[in-house]
């Protein structure tokens, strides 16, 4: 019996457990596969990323209702009155075909929808990659500051107690009605104008994301060696 000439802990020869090299002894050919590492790196960097766009959104919740204070101000000082008289026995209105209430509602509807429209421009040109949570804290900013604005008017607004107002001013004395919103719906206004304007901004003039199919292919060509020039055999010596 004859004792192996390949020692145990070496492989024999020609065999090997990674890619084989090319002929030319330079790169491995087939190039390797993206490695589990790289992938790894790109999860860490999107997560990374999704972080900083939720602290986006968040911020632009804040400053987006913010705002709403100065809605609540033009609010209180572009809606018309309606006026109201007393004749010592009950409050009543003093103009019956007056449109006052609803001409309150109607300029809420309409502050709203222009401050919408600015808030979306403004979170645009901050950030003009978007991203869903940028939108969502636009919209989420628009309907705190609607309700925060719809809280200022009342508040700063003339009394809610009509009856005691009616009796301190005495019989017919006019006074302004309380500031109310009587369409809710109108809340709404601002969130919806600043998504659908924050929509069409980014849809005209975001910058575009590469697509992933060119950057694979780049990447495969950048991995993929040269072929390296073939030694000249005796039939091209020939020629």
């Amino acid at each position: 019996m004859t004792a192996p000439l390949t020692p145990p802990h070496q492989p024999p020869h020609g065999s090997s457990d990674g890619p084989a090299p090319s002929p030319a002894g330079g790169a491995e050919w087939p190039p390797p596969h993206p490695s589990a590492s790289w992938r790894t790196g790109d999860e860490a960097e999107e997560k990374h990323d999704l972080a900083a766009e939720v602290r986006q959104g968040a911020l632009a919740a804040v400053a987006v209702t913010a705002t709403g204070l100065l809605l609540g101000l033009l609010w209180l000082w572009l809606a018309p009155r309606v006026p109201l008289i007393s004749d010592g026995r009950a409050v009543l209105i003093k103009d019956n075909e007056g449109e006052g209430a609803i001409g309150g509602d109607a300029v809420f509807a309409l502050l709203a929808l222009g401050f919408g429209a600015l808030t979306a421009a403004g979170v645009f040109l901050w950030r003009k990659r978007g991203g869903i949570p940028l939108v969502v804290g636009l919209a989420l900013g628009g309907l705190l500051g609607s309700l925060l604005a719809w809280g200022v008017g009342t508040l700063l607004g003339p009394t809610h107690d009509v009856a005691g107002h009616a009796r301190e001013l005495g019989a017919g004395v006019t006074f302004d009605a309380p500031l109310e919103l009587h369409a809710y719906g109108a809340v709404l206004a601002w969130p919806i104008a600043a998504m659908l304007v924050h929509l069409g901004l980014t849809a005209l003039f975001a910058p575009r994301d590469p697509e992933p199919d060119d950057d694979a292919h780049g990447a495969f060509h950048a991995a993929t060696p040269d072929p390296a020039p073939r030694a000249a055999g005796p039939d091209d010596r020939g020629h």
